[in-house]
């Protein structure tokens, strides 16, 4: 066998589950193989179904442990092509007909033996994992900040201004946007925030952008007051220094249509403890050694959808953070939300460990 048969024998391989895994498991493996969908077989391999971080998503909300197996969620109906029957333009036909993205390529005796994605470099599949239609709605980022974390660098250069290859972090942050059609973006602006402005003056762009400038730095969501009369009723928020890749049709439309008043871009994240832990009860006795355990949180990514009429809440001209606004918008029992993403679809770019592992990751 060739080395890059082992290569795709070893990828099938691990897009391989069994409906024993626990959500967690799946999570980890959909982390790991840097894809939306895992094929869900028996011990032989016989195709039983698929799950995407979607399947797994929905249960989540739904209150479902991540510590459950995926039996009872996995879709047990998939759609599957015979390998005798196979050929790039119909694997190719399915893909885009039944809008899924890997389609599980199955012998006589309904074996996984292959499988084929969708390949974006192949033609751009508008209207599928994009959103049916453009979304007509703005993007603020939240570019005043100092960028302490990446000191000295920020002491000469603004954060948002950061190069990821031959791009700016700005750049890349609004390119993905751009995917989902959105042409509108506010910049609030502060340090360094003539530099920033100068920068985007001076190259050629597809987009418009609307520059907010805070006399005084006024925190993660007090720029936000500066364009109260300027947003429409929806609106993204952005920090400049995180990347979350998400489905952003899906994720005002899940906003939408559970009348959030915010809602909150999340990620699950795990968190490895490089110590033995120790648990004992009353006395010091110890009850149970834990080598190393792994745990799992959901963090808030500094990404937002919100409605217009939560800037109310916020001062004029007063240093004021996104928790701020949440916490007085649950204290007022109104409709915060979640929506969570796997840990590999958030990218940090706000400390140099994170910097050098985003740069890794998007190119």
């Amino acid at each position: 066998m060739t080395s890059k048969a082992k290569q795709s024998s070893m990828l099938i391989k691990n897009l391989l589950i069994g409906p024993d895994f626990s959500i967690k498991d799946t999570l980890k493996r959909l982390n790991e193989v840097g894809k939306k969908v895992l094929v869900v077989v028996d011990e032989s391999d016989r195709l039983l179904g698929t799950i995407t971080d979607g399947d797994i998503r929905s249960h989540i909300l739904e209150g479902i442990s991540i510590e459950s197996t995926i039996s009872d969620i996995y879709n047990k109906n998939p759609i599957s092509l015979q390998r005798s029957e196979y050929s790039h333009e119909l694997s190719r036909k399915m893909l885009i007909d039944h809008k899924i993205e890997l389609l599980p390529i199955i012998d006589e005796n309904c074996h996984v033996v292959d499988f084929t994605v969708w390949n974006e470099s192949d033609t751009r599949r508008v209207g599928l994992t994009k959103g049916k239609v453009p979304l007509d709605l703005p993007v603020v980022i939240m570019a005043g900040g100092k960028g302490t974390r990446m000191a000295p660098f920020t002491s000469i250069l603004p954060k948002p201004l950061i190069p990821i290859g031959e791009r700016t972090v700005l750049e890349v942050i609004i390119e993905g946007f751009r995917e989902f059609g959105i042409r509108d973006y506010f910049l609030t602006l502060n340090h360094k925030g003539e530099m920033i402005q100068a920068y985007f003056n001076s190259i050629e762009k597809d987009y418009n952008i609307n520059f907010v400038s805070e006399k005084d730095c006024l925190g993660t969501a007090g720029g936000l007051k500066l364009i109260e009369k300027l947003v429409c009723d929806t609106f993204i928020v952005s920090n400049c220094d995180i990347i979350v890749r998400a489905d952003y049709a899906e994720v005002v439309e899940f906003h939408r249509d559970s009348k959030a008043e915010l809602t909150i871009l999340s990620s699950i994240q795990r968190y490895r403890i490089p110590y033995g832990v120790v648990q004992f009860r009353q006395g010091g006795e110890v009850t149970q050694l834990l080598e190393k355990p792994e745990y799992t949180f959901t963090i808030n990514t500094g990404v937002y959808i919100l409605n217009r009429e939560c800037l109310k809440l916020i001062p004029n001209d007063t240093f004021f953070n996104m928790p701020d606004l949440i916490e007085t918008l649950i204290r007022q029992n109104r409709k915060v939300l979640t929506y969570p993403v796997n840990e590999n679809d958030y990218i940090d770019i706000g400390q140099w460990k994170e910097y050098r592992e985003a740069v890794q990751k998007l190119s």
